[in-house]
């Protein structure tokens, strides 16, 4: 635990090392620092201690996200490069401390962007590698973009596994709506960016121990600090996080699951305006090899609900490694130069069975989807960027300007081609093993460039008035190889993004915006397009949105309201006689409004809400159904609720006691176009209680769906009837111990 002296000498660094974002000079430098909160005492949050200081700088991780509020002050990266706070950027962000996730029990990434967030719903499935959201009316992994550290790894068969373990996050930034102008085509929806733990100069070591319900252990280590600081200063700093987890799971057979998540970091700085970060980390998971469980008459029955019909030899493994190396220098106060260099690689394998039906008829469950896939994916790219402050038309000025080039290579092995099936008792069964005579090939490997420049522009009218804009410009180019007939094709984008947004401050606490942005989205996931859907443009997508967002109550009260409307043009319908693949005729929309609070009461207690309410349809949407065009206008998405609601309580009742209750609404999702195949709403409830042993270590209880409610994250449906539900998480219960030394 720092000492008092090494937390002053940390807020004289923090004043004078160059700010990520752009330097604030004269009138902004004071009007900023009216806005900064009073320095608070330090607390200690999962046994890491929180000095309330307020800039990024030099490569040094010195902005740490408050773990109580919705941190409208705090600046974020993933909303714009200019490192704007929420109450400057005319846009709706959610800013998570990683403080506040571990303190909830939040162990992954999807927990705490669900539970925390605004509007965000998951739809995680081993398929999806468990890294899909929906947000704003759209759903999927391209849809709902997720970041680590500001990097992109672009997605490859709707896939996404990592990042997953929020022990190594700082802070999880949550832009809701397009973000194309940001980071390329799709994220119509939003984009989730997890910031890592940086390197820090002041010594943090820190650990946790947790057993719980289903044979769970949890081990998790962090430390950070100065190398060599008596002999070379504040030069070379490190941090080290890692994690581990198991258990035996909640269905039978082969419901174990085990992962690992190893984050490291080395800071050199020669220099107060220079600094080279080198990280890597490392994602190993093997998660429950569990698809989910038939329905019965529409629904889940209580003798089957812990049931996995998967074949006893399942295998599902994701390996992920992403190295990046990280170059600041601010040559003088008003320019900032970044740079990142980075490759990322991922391995997954599955080996299953993915689809279950109960046959009514026969009394059997119907097996079928005997799968097997291996995914070998690489990505090397640079992104660099320069920002300048300055003056325009003698108004105050900020501007940023970089590009983005990578090269993707994928290669896909599966056994598609393979179509055996089988059924077994719903009670009593034998899970048997996979039909080796069913095993994978290689089927295709693709090859994709993509180039982009981007600009960002802040300009400041008046002390109450700015104007930001942003432009981008794509140009991705597809190269595939089938690798069973040796057939090739070539395929080059083009894709435009820009936004533009009016903020205006009444008082320096309160900002009212409004903004209108663009979104391109691949009519699949881009680097691993088929040949068949090659010919399709990307679709387009407009978002116009509204909303305040404030700080009052002597900063008490955390406010914000958005109201917005996207429309999604260029969707894929089917009609009688067009091409098999279809025509891009289609088109979607959402409108909604969002709202978030938190609130500190006297006696100890706290909350924190939000609630997000949305009309989502399909504009113009046609398929093909028994030979016959059915328009599904007006109808529902797939995946999508149109309520979403999260509120926490949280109440300090005695001396180093601490209570809090989570309790989240998820509003009707259906599983069809047709809207036939519904999976209810559902409310989860979750209770934590803490108890400061000491200064520096804290003992934990946490219960998660206390009332052990049956829901269903994610389902399939055939000819408009559910099929089966992949069941989220039974009653269960965790003890934590968190240490810092």
């Amino acid at each position: 635990m720092p000492s008092l002296h090494h937390r002053a000498r940390l807020r004289r660094a923090a004043r004078a090392l160059p700010l990520l974002f752009l330097p604030l000079t004269g009138a902004q430098a004071q009007d900023r620092a009216a806005r900064e909160p009073a320095a608070r005492d330090p607390a200690i949050v999962d046994g890491v201690v929180l000095d309330q200081l307020s800039v990024e700088g030099a490569g040094v991780s010195l902005t740490r996200a408050d773990p109580v509020g919705l941190n409208l002050r705090t600046p974020d990266r993933g909303a714009s490069r200019l490192g704007l706070t929420p109450l400057e950027t005319p846009a709706s962000i959610d800013i998570v401390s990683g403080e506040t996730a571990r303190l909830r029990g939040q162990n992954t990434v999807a927990e705490a962007v669900t539970q925390d967030a605004t509007g965000i719903t998951s739809i995680a499935a081993p398929g999806n590698g468990n890294g899909a959201f929906t947000a704003r009316g759209f759903a999927g992994p391209n849809s709902v973009q997720t970041l680590y550290d500001g990097t992109r790894l672009y997605v490859g068969a709707n896939t996404v596994t990592f990042p997953f373990d929020t022990w190594n996050v700082e802070r999880i930034e949550v832009l809701r709506g397009p973000a194309s102008v940001l980071y390329g085509d799709g994220a119509i929806g939003g984009v989730i960016n997890v910031v890592p733990k940086k390197p820090t100069f002041s010594a943090v070591n820190a650990g946790r121990a947790v057993i719980g319900s289903d044979g769970l252990a949890r081990l998790a280590l962090d430390s950070g600090g100065a190398i060599g600081q008596a002999e070379f200063g504040d030069t070379f700093a490190y941090r080290l996080n890692v994690s581990g987890n198991r258990g035996d799971g909640w269905v039978s057979p082969v419901g174990d699951f085990r992962s690992l998540a190893v984050s490291g970091a080395l800071l050199f700085r020669p220099s107060t305006d220079l600094a080279f970060t080198l990280s890597h980390d490392l994602g190993y998971q093997e998660p429950e090899r569990y698809w989910g469980t038939p329905l019965v008459a529409g629904k889940i029955p209580d003798r089957i609900r812990f049931n996995n019909y998967n074949v006893r030899d399942a295998k599902i493994t994701f390996a992920d490694n992403w190295t990046q190396l990280k170059t600041e220098w601010t040559p003088t106060a008003d320019v900032t130069i970044r740079n990142t260099a980075y490759r990322l690689t991922s391995r997954r394998h599955w080996l299953d069975v993915e689809q279950y039906a109960f046959n009514r008829a026969t009394g059997l469950v119907d097996r079928s989807d005997f799968t097997e896939i291996y995914h070998s994916q690489e990505q090397v790219g640079n992104r660099f960027d320069a920002a300048f402050r300055g003056s325009l038309l003698g108004f105050r000025n900020a501007f940023l300007a970089g590009f983005d080039v990578n090269h993707i290579g994928f290669r896909h092995t599966n056994n598609f081609t393979f179509g055996t099936s089988d059924s077994v008792p719903p009670l009593g069964y034998d899970p048997g093993f996979f039909p080796q005579d069913g095993r994978a090939r290689p089927a295709y490997a693709t090859n994709t460039t993509q180039a982009s420049v981007f600009a960002e522009n802040r300009l400041i009218l008046s002390d109450r008035l700015s104007v930001l804009g942003g432009v981008r410009f794509d140009a991705p180019t597809l190269n595939r190889q089938d690798l069973v007939t040796g057939d090739t094709f070539e395929k080059t984008y083009r894709s435009l993004g820009y936004r533009f947004g009016l903020v205006f401050n009444p008082t320096p606490d309160t900002a009212l915006y409004a903004q209108v942005a663009t979104a391109t989205d691949p009519v699949g996931s881009l680097i691993t397009l088929s040949q068949s859907l090659a010919g399709f443009r990307l679709a387009t997508g407009r978002q116009v949105e509204v909303g305040a967002k404030g700080v009052v109550l002597d900063g008490a009260l955390d406010w914000t309201l958005a109201g917005y409307r996207i429309v999604k043009d260029d969707l894929i319908s089917r009609l009688p006689g067009a091409a098999a693949v279809g025509v891009q005729v289609g088109s979607q929309s959402s409108t909604g409004v969002e709202f978030a609070a938190a609130l500190r009461l006297p006696h100890g207690w706290r909350l924190e809400g939000n609630l997000a309410l949305l009309r989502a349809q399909y504009e113009e949407f046609t398929q093909v159904v028994g030979g016959q065009a059915v328009s599904y206008a007006g109808r529902q998405p797939i995946d999508v609720p149109e309520r979403v609601a999260n509120l926490w309580a949280t109440y300090a009742f005695a001396r180093d006691w601490e209570a809090r209750v989570g309790v989240q609404n998820v509003g009707t999702v259906f599983s069809d176009f047709a809207n036939t195949a519904r999976r209810p709403a559902y409310t989860l409830v979750n209770f934590g209680l803490d108890r400061q042993v000491t200064p520096d270590s804290r003992l934990s209880l946490r219960l998660y769906n206390l009332f052990d409610r049956v829901y269903a994250i994610s389902g399939n449906a055939v000819g408009g009837v559910g099929t089966n539900w992949l069941l989220g998480r039974p009653r269960s219960v965790e003890v934590a111990y968190s240490v810092a030394w």
